[in-house]
């Protein structure tokens, strides 16, 4: 089973206007430029200064201008000021410039125009569309990879969590490595660049290429093998949590849904939360109680996002293996978004892949509508109906959290029982397990040893069978 994805259809999708394809079209409010300061100031405070560019193939304008509004933030969020966004309506992107030659021209003019360094575009560029790009606008050009992979390196502050990003990186850097064509050609001598050069006769440029090349790999097989003892540990600790049999419960969702809010609210955790993309990048696990006083694991984890690079998914395995090993997905959407169904679908279209690599059923999941306080009641009702199991709460306010409590509670079945045990005075160490892994009710020292009352794991109940009260 996987989860369903919803449609978002549209009778004009696939349509392409004749007017669409005739310009690059502005979308308008992406502009952070700086307003209000002094030129001396402004040189200060002055960040990469970047212009968007996104080609529409499919869906609606407002997808498409939702799309590129993302990638804004994205920008933002890696310390960027956006100037300017532009969309191109095609049927597919330009193999060779992204957006096609006439454009990128158009584009070189806006560049110009606006002052900026940087441009990014709302897709993966392959390296011949980086390269070629680059040399019509004559500034910087990434693609939506880059910047959110950036965006990791800004924020990863755990050992496993820059080793992981580091990774990525190498992963989508080593295709794109610069040197080649006419660059390499200036550098290499002789024959150099034909198929007879053979041994001896390659120049200075294609022999730096080829040692950054094999120093990536190593580095990258360096890094897979520290991923893996620390994949080891993290197996160490969520193989304690099932001896215990405490239920694991992970929170998932797009990125700033508000995951962490909901963490804190939950359990109290006093988890960073930051109104940023991506200000989570490894999972925070912390202890609640159900209101019947059963406890409970809740795990924070990195939020998702559309196109999300497969770099990342790769290099986040082992983080992405808390949400498959979970008995309870809690999905958080982000109800004040202007399109909180495609962040759904974004969401589990990642569960489904990592789950179906692990060849195991998704876990079961209870839909969340986060941000009820900042959201329009019309999107509300909306989602309501179509959304009819969700849960609708505020993390900021509070409001519903007492519903989302319960039905957390009914989703995961209890794992413990009742006993009433008499234990010796020499098994201290029972003791010790009935108060480490269950629920204490009553204790009373008695001539045979101490009586206790409690809720434990079925497990550790069958082991203290023998010592039953009757």
């Amino acid at each position: 089973m996987t989860y369903p994805e919803f449609s978002n259809d549209n009778p004009s999708v696939g349509e392409l206007a004749l007017e669409d394809r005739t310009a690059l079209r502005r979308v308008a409010g992406l502009s952070t430029e700086l307003t209000d300061v002094s030129e001396v100031e402004y040189r200060q405070l002055r960040l990469e200064r970047v212009v968007l560019v996104g080609v529409w193939t499919e869906g609606s304008a407002a997808d498409a201008d939702a799309s590129l509004a993302e990638l804004a933030a994205l920008a933002e969020t890696a310390g960027s000021e956006v100037l300017d966004g532009l969309i191109q309506r095609r049927d597919k992107p330009d193999p060779s410039t992204y957006i096609g030659s006439g454009k990128a021209l158009e584009l070189r003019e806006i560049v110009v125009a606006t002052g900026a360094d940087t441009v990014i575009c709302d897709g993966e560029l392959s390296p011949a569309q980086l390269n070629a790009l680059e040399k019509v606008v004559k500034v910087k050009v990434i693609d939506r990879t880059a910047l959110i992979l950036d965006i990791f390196a800004q924020h990863a502050t755990s050992r496993e969590g820059k080793a992981q990003v580091s990774l990525a990186q190498m992963e989508y850097m080593l295709p794109r490595l610069r040197g080649w064509g006419e660059s390499m050609s200036r550098q290499a001598g002789g024959r150099a660049g034909g198929a007879g050069g053979g041994v001896g006769t390659r120049g200075p440029g294609e022999t730096k290429i080829e040692t950054d090349r094999r120093r990536i790999r190593e580095r990258m097989a360096k890094l897979r093998r520290e991923i893996k003892d620390m994949k080891k540990i993290r197996d160490t600790q969520r193989s304690g949590r099932r001896r215990t049999e405490i239920p694991s419960i992970a929170i998932v969702g797009y990125t700033n849904a508000g995951k962490s809010s909901l963490l804190n609210a939950l359990t109290g955790a006093g988890v960073l939360v930051e109104n940023a993309l991506f200000a989570t990048l490894e999972p925070t696990t912390r202890r609640g109680e159900f209101d019947d006083g059963r406890p409970f694991v809740l795990t924070d984890t990195v939020g998702f996002v559309r196109h999300l690079p497969t770099q990342l998914v790769e290099a986040f395995r082992s983080t992405l293996e808390e949400v498959v090993d979970a008995e309870l997905l809690v999905h958080v959407v982000d109800g004040s978004d202007v399109n909180p169904l495609a962040q759904i679908n974004a969401v589990r279209q990642v569960i489904n892949e990592v789950a179906a690599e692990y060849d195991i059923a998704p876990p079961p999941e209870l839909l969340v509508v986060n941000k009820t306080d900042a959201a329009d009641g019309v999107t509300l009702a909306q989602l309501r109906r179509a959304l009819p199991g969700a849960v609708f709460v505020s993390a900021h306010t509070g409001d519903g959290l007492d519903r989302l409590r319960a039905r957390m509670a009914e989703l995961v079945v209890p794992t413990d029982t009742v006993v009433d045990v008499t234990i010796p005075y020499s098994r201290g160490d029972l003791v010790a397990r009935l108060h480490a892994d269950g629920r204490i009710d009553a204790t009373e020292h008695t001539e045979r040893g101490t009586r206790i009352k409690a809720r434990v794991p079925v497990s550790l109940a069958a082991g203290l069978a023998d010592y039953a009260t009757y």
